[in-house]
């Protein structure tokens, strides 16, 4: 599985990382929900399970993914500070194969 970072997402994952709540987890990004073809995603802390994998990035921030859900191979996660402050996290794959948008 693939995952790439943007410099703003990588600042604000590694301050997140560094929260005391955060101890001793990692970032997780998850499909909250589908439609169709169509999936939205989340981020939180959590440890890794039976299913998931550790894929590294080129931004030194290792992100966990359930192996078993082929919306999350490939991923884009990105912040923006402006118009609103907000992660938005994309799978230009699946985009490419499906010509739908997806979102966090």
């Amino acid at each position: 599985m693939k995952v790439k970072i943007n410099r703003n997402a990588a600042k604000v994952l590694k301050n997140m990382l560094n929260l005391e709540e955060a101890e001793g987890r990692m970032i997780r990004v998850y499909v909250t929900h589908m439609h169709g073809d169509h999936a939205h995603y989340g981020i939180m802390f959590d440890t890794p399970g039976e299913h998931d994998e550790i894929v590294k990035t080129d931004k030194d921030i290792d992100i966990l993914l359930d192996s078993r859900e082929s919306f999350l191979d490939g991923i884009w996660i990105q912040y923006f500070y402006v118009p609103q402050e907000e992660f938005v996290i994309t799978n230009p794959r699946i985009e490419r194969e499906h010509g739908h948008h997806h979102h966090h």
